[in-house]
């Protein structure tokens, strides 16, 4: 068994993990994280296929049919690529931009793409929290940048999912995990072991080192 009865607290501290090496590039890579884990799949798919056209084409607007964004994202579902970028326009990803004169039986989209620190910076202006409830603020979200970068990069974990590692990462036990996710001890459990399944680990200090250390995490 994954799990014995009751809470324990993970064996690896996370000061064993000192942020060392390129400090800029390490806060640039977590703006990225922080937008990603606060996408939606089919929104973040979207958001890096617009990010990668406006670097191409060496301009902050850019147009779209949703044909195109469905070609440049990879996504199938028209009505998915139409949602996810309602959904960007809602949290401040992109603005659409007004285009007179235009007509055809594909709409044309312009989009003002902004970037990462661009996005948070934008939602902070208007109080929207830019950090996941497992961190709850930015001293928190800075002590666990590798581990918020991590979870963002593996795409295959569920919001909750995402919610449990990052806290796991900061040394709660199971009922502290519950208590601040207000979910119960039985509900974080079911999720480590989904969590731990996807990292492919087999106890808590394992996912810990994962999310934590220096350099690749493979």
């Amino acid at each position: 068994m994954l799990f014995s009865k009751g809470s324990t607290s993970s064996a690896v501290a996370p000061a064993t993990y000192p942020f060392d090496g390129n400090s800029e590039q390490l806060i640039d890579e977590q703006a990225m994280a922080l937008v990603a884990l606060s996408h939606t799949a089919a929104e973040q798919q979207l958001y890096a296929a617009m990010l990668a056209e406006i670097a191409s084409v060496g301009t902050r607007v850019a147009s779209f049919t949703t044909r195109r964004l469905m070609s440049l994202s990879g996504i199938q579902g028209y009505s998915t690529a139409r949602r996810g970028v309602i959904g960007l326009v809602n949290k401040l990803s992109i603005e659409r931009q007004q285009v007179a004169g235009h007509s055809g039986n594909h709409p044309l989209m312009v989009y003002l793409v902004f970037t990462p620190e661009e996005i948070l910076a934008r939602r902070r202006a208007v109080g929207f929290s830019i950090y996941p409830k497992a961190l709850g603020n930015e001293r928190g979200a800075a002590s666990m940048a590798r581990a918020v970068n991590r979870v963002a990069g593996a795409r295959s974990l569920s919001r909750r999912e995402v919610d449990v590692a990052l806290c796991c990462a900061q040394g709660l036990t199971n009922a502290e995990i519950g208590s601040r996710l207000e979910v119960s001890e039985q509900t974080v459990k079911f999720h480590l072991r989904n969590i731990f399944a996807k990292f492919g680990v087999k106890r808590r200090a394992e996912l810990v080192s994962r999310l934590l250390r220096n350099g690749d995490a493979d």
